[in-house]
């Protein structure tokens, strides 16, 4: 849990880059609405507006897009000791090897009986995803952490240190993607199958769909599924032929029953559960500002990855609560009649566009259906990480507003650090060094070393022990600094 923790708190920073993105997307998908729906829908791809509003979407989709290459960088910076940007580097190299090796083109030579395997091709189509960014950020982090300080011979002393742990990512890389291409398109064809195998359920199929589709975005598996119902992989194509202007009369199901779930879930629910992660959050101004603009980027235009990403690892419970609410939501409003569809993602600029399409139908009911999962989102949002003490952004154990006036009795942070590295047993005793905003937040060895009462005479303000292997001392906001001293004392 800890692991995932760490995890989540890394994925912060390139999840802050996100919102930016999908607000440009979604202004420009208003001014440009052929960008999105094609001459198809009667709108027309020329004109002032339709420039601007195409190179506000490419500006946005820009990050969007390169998703998972953010977050191997951010892990890997942030999952590194002093947050070193040799990890990010490091995960940056490991990125570029496996999807590399792994692209379709070089698979098929290295192995050509998956050129006559559909599946296996469509699932190596699909290799730079989220998952395997994330993957590259802790295979980056994790190298420089341990072998930062190897030493080599003379020969190849160059290498030495942190210049060997491109390196020893690369090598790696190698492996993860040797193991990679026999699971990945086992994996990726179960997924398919499974997708065939609920297509006949209608309203309790699409329910479980769009479960799925949510319960896998953190492993970028979600695209099978998406395949098997959106696209023509297997005869569906839920999203092409609503935007080819066809109707339920046309195809063999009800036309759109796999896109309009998402509709109150991403404009409403969304937005829901954000609210009720500020109002449950210890530090609200830090929750209101990355949670204000994705809950804005969620309803505008269906950008749900800062929300999700926000959380899907700080509270992996929540997120699975957050997968079933999408698949109860979903079959309701297959139930309802609600039909609307979507080619970028679930927002109210995709929902306004596909109205005028020959298969929409009901789509004023987007109101009482927003409106109810708006409060089922926030009730159940609120309720659980109350009930479970859920880490959501802004609940960090760290950070309270009575730590940030935390006034440190000493200035001299260099004596600070020593009296506290005595008092937790000696750099022997040391073995991770880590810290907040406002905790110096330390892995220890041996708990029966730790002297509480040395710790506090270097005028910190306090020290907390979560557990046998942890020790947390409340520094305040000058805690960098005696974090950079400390890190000096145990090299």
């Amino acid at each position: 849990m800890k692991f995932l923790q760490k995890l989540g708190k890394s994925l912060m920073l390139p999840v802050a880059c996100l919102p930016i993105c999908g607000i440009l997307m979604g202004i420009g998908y208003m001014l440009a609405p052929a960008a999105m729906a094609g001459e198809v829908a009667g709108f027309q791809a020329s004109g002032i507006a339709y420039q601007i509003g195409y190179y506000l979407i490419k500006a946005g989709g820009a990050l969007i897009d390169n998703i998972a290459i953010l977050f191997a960088i951010g892990i890997g910076v942030g999952m590194s000791e002093d947050n070193d940007g040799t990890g990010g580097l490091a995960a940056l190299a490991s990125w570029l090897m496996i999807t590399n090796l792994l692209a379709t083109a070089n698979v098929t030579v290295i192995m050509p009986s998956i050129a006559n395997n559909p599946d296996a091709t469509l699932a190596f189509d699909k290799i730079a995803n989220p998952f395997i960014g994330i993957i590259a950020g802790i295979i980056g982090s994790m190298c420089y952490n341990k072998f930062k300080g190897t030493q080599l011979p003379n020969w190849l002393s160059f290498f030495s240190g942190k210049r060997c742990v491109a390196i020893v990512a690369g090598v790696t890389s190698i492996i993860v993607s040797v193991v990679l291409l026999f699971v990945w398109p086992i994996v990726f064809g179960a997924l398919v199958a499974l997708g065939e195998a609920i297509l006949g359920m209608k309203a309790v199929g699409a329910g479980l769909y769009a479960f799925f589709n949510r319960l896998l975005i953190p492993f970028g598996l979600h695209h099978a599924l998406n395949n098997v119902f959106w696209f023509d992989t297997i005869g569906i194509g839920d999203l092409t032929n609503y935007w080819a202007g066809k109707t339920s009369a046309d195809v063999s199901w009800s036309l759109g029953m796999y896109m309009s779930g998402f509709f109150p879930c991403m404009m409403f629910g969304v937005p829901g559960a954000a609210l009720a992660m500020v109002h449950t959050a210890k530090n609200k101004k830090a929750a209101i500002g990355l949670l204000a603009s994705a809950a804005l980027c969620a309803f505008v235009c269906g950008v749900t990855e800062p929300f999700e990403f926000s959380f899907m690892f700080l509270a992996p419970v929540l997120y699975l609560i957050y997968a079933v609410l999408y698949g109860i939501f979903t079959f309701v409003t297959v139930l309802v009649g609600f039909r609307a569809g979507f080619s970028f993602s679930a927002g109210a600029t995709d929902l306004v566009f596909s109205s005028f399409l020959p298969a929409a139908q009901n789509t004023w009911m987007i109101i009482p259906l927003g409106i109810a999962a708006f409060i089922v989102f926030y009730l159940v949002f609120r309720v659980a990480i109350q009930a479970f003490d859920l880490k959501t952004p802004g609940r960090e154990d760290e950070d309270t507003e009575a730590e940030k006036q935390a006034v440190l009795a000493n200035d001299d942070f260099t004596e600070v650090a020593k009296v506290i590295l005595e008092g937790v047993g000696g750099k022997e005793n040391v073995t991770s060094i880590d810290n907040c905003i406002t905790r110096l937040r330390l892995e220890i060895k041996d708990y029966t070393k730790v002297d509480e009462k040395k710790i506090k005479s270097a005028g910190v303000a306090g020290v907390i022990r979560p557990g046998q292997k942890s020790v947390q001392v409340i520094v305040g906001t000058k805690v960098q600094f005696v974090a950079d001293e400390f890190k000096k004392l145990c090299k």
